[in-house]
């Protein structure tokens, strides 16, 4: 029974902003890695190749357990 999963994504900044994509699930961290490898060939993706980033999720668990302060909280 899978109790966490893989989730790897790819971020950079541009013009002051960031820019994220969410690449995938994965059940394993070796499948994670194998898709990370291909990604890093791939147009765009080959210019930013040290900004993927694989995170290990338990299943069933939040993970943001606190509040947060946005630009506009007084």
């Amino acid at each position: 029974m899978m109790d966490s999963v893989y989730i790897v994504e790819h971020s950079y900044e541009y013009n002051d902003c960031e820019e994220a994509k969410l690449i995938g699930v994965f059940s394993t961290e070796k499948k994670a890695k194998e898709v990370v490898d291909i990604y890093k060939k791939l147009p765009g993706f080959k210019d930013f190749k040290n900004n993927f980033f694989i995170n290990n999720y338990q299943l069933d668990s939040p993970e943001w357990k606190e509040g947060f302060v946005s630009p506009t909280t007084p």
